[in-house]
């Protein structure tokens, strides 16, 4: 049997396999660090790398070792307070120790801090993913999804005949003549230029045989410069072609939430996680992103992102006030011929029972037909609401850029972001 032991090392001289193994063992700590993460950073930073904290007690580890056995006896020095016997209380939390424990500071004593390491980037989506239950394959096309072209990277020795590069080729022929004849072309002009020295002495018996003599030299030369290839196979030159990552042009994303009454702050988390996962794969297929933020309960407003997630405002229920916002950005800010267009509205479904029609007629009449994709998103575990029975009106005519889902508890999250954009993920947008 074999063995292979990986001992490649990452950063900083640190062993890749040990690292695994302790995230694999800590993998609760740093999931309960992610989702704090998730909770508290903005989107546009939730995929940077951060800190785990270790409570000390729960890095500790068993030690095996040898019993004193047997029956002993051990005098300590020094006491002259206590005898075989004696109760005394045992010291209040603390101890005065530096570590993590409770009670008073003191100038005695001694202890551990808490354990903080690094996770990065690849790390923390990693465990962000994994946490909420994403399939590795929608994982990996979500981490690393990628356009790439092709462009001429100069020229190489090798290649299918349809790349050879003429005039490159010529060139490197004609320089590698000039290299190798260089010496007898020269020899040549200067055998002229005797020849015609001579033949100011003429008619000079001596002077005609030397100019015959040379002639011939000359001849010599000649033929052995005709054996020179014109072309050889190391002079062929072939265009060089390399595939470049090249991310899409640009794109704004729309998030669009009710933030009535009946939104509470669990709905809000959850569809904080849905943005970010749309947020993460539009910056993975784009250039340049941009955001917009727009809360509404009976009026909408563009907001930043602290207030559209944070702020305790609320009130009624309408719906068209925010497509009808996002609407006039669009026509102000955003053209469909520079920009691609991604909105995503998250709600509980809870509507005005005579808006539902109008936020229908604003879709198909305004929004979608500018839009690349627009994805709806009802955060509820009862039944559907009066929105989603009139968005369902809109699939049919715009399957191709429409789709609704509905999300009942976090774990929903990422199928419902697969389903949503699975044709986005294949395509690479």
């Amino acid at each position: 049997m074999s063995y292979i032991i990986d001992r490649r090392l990452n950063s900083k001289n640190k062993s890749t396999v040990n690292r695994q193994r302790f995230l694999r063992r800590y993998k609760k700590h740093i999931k309960d660090a992610v989702e704090d993460a998730v909770n508290n950073r903005s989107i546009k930073e939730i995929e940077q790398g951060g800190s785990v904290t270790i409570p000390r007690r729960d890095i500790s580890e068993p030690l095996f070792h040898h019993g004193e056995g047997g029956v002993r006896n051990k005098v300590f020095p020094g006491n002259k307070e206590f005898i075989v016997g004696d109760q005394f209380q045992r010291p209040q939390g603390g101890g005065g120790g530096g570590g993590s424990g409770e009670g008073q500071a003191s100038n005695q004593g001694e202890g551990e801090d808490d354990f903080t390491f690094q996770i990065d980037q690849e790390e923390f989506l990693d465990f962000m993913f994994d946490g909420l239950e994403l399939p590795y394959l929608v994982k990996k096309q979500l981490k690393s999804a990628t356009q790439f072209e092709t462009r001429r990277a100069g020229f190489t020795n090798a290649g299918s005949p349809d790349k050879i590069h003429i005039v490159r080729s010529l060139k490197a022929a004609h320089a590698r003549r000039i290299a190798l004849t260089g010496k007898d072309r020269r020899e040549i002009r200067e055998l002229k230029a005797e020849i015609s020295t001579l033949e100011q002495r003429l008619p000079d018996d001596d002077a005609e045989q030397q100019i015959s003599t040379l002639n011939a030299e000359i001849d010599e030369i000649k033929q052995r410069l005709k054996r020179v290839p014109f072309l050889d196979d190391f002079d062929i030159k072939y265009n060089n072609l390399i595939k470049v990552p090249v991310p899409s042009s640009k794109a704004v994303m729309f998030c669009v939430m009710d933030v009535s009454g009946s939104m509470t702050q669990s709905i809000k988390d959850m569809a904080k996680r849905f943005f970010i996962l749309l947020y993460l794969f539009l910056k993975r297929n784009y250039k340049q992103i941009e955001v917009v933020f727009v809360r509404h309960h009976t009026h909408a407003k563009e907001v930043d992102e602290q207030e559209f997630f944070y702020s305790r405002e609320t009130g009624g229920t309408i719906v068209s006030s925010a497509l009808d916002l996002t609407s006039d950005i669009l026509e102000e800010r955003y053209s469909p011929a520079d920009w691609n267009i991604y909105v995503a509205q998250a709600s509980d479904g809870d509507n005005w029972d005579g808006d539902s029609s109008k936020c229908h007629q604003l879709l198909d009449e305004k929004i979608l037909k500018q839009v690349q994709y627009f994805a709806y998103v009802e955060i509820t575990t009862g039944p559907h609401q009066n929105l989603w029975h009139e968005y369902e009106r809109l699939q049919s005519k715009w399957e191709e850029c429409f789709a609704m889902q509905q999300i009942k508890t976090p774990a929903d999250i990422f199928p419902v972001f697969r389903s949503l954009f699975e044709k986005k993920v294949e395509g690479a947008a």
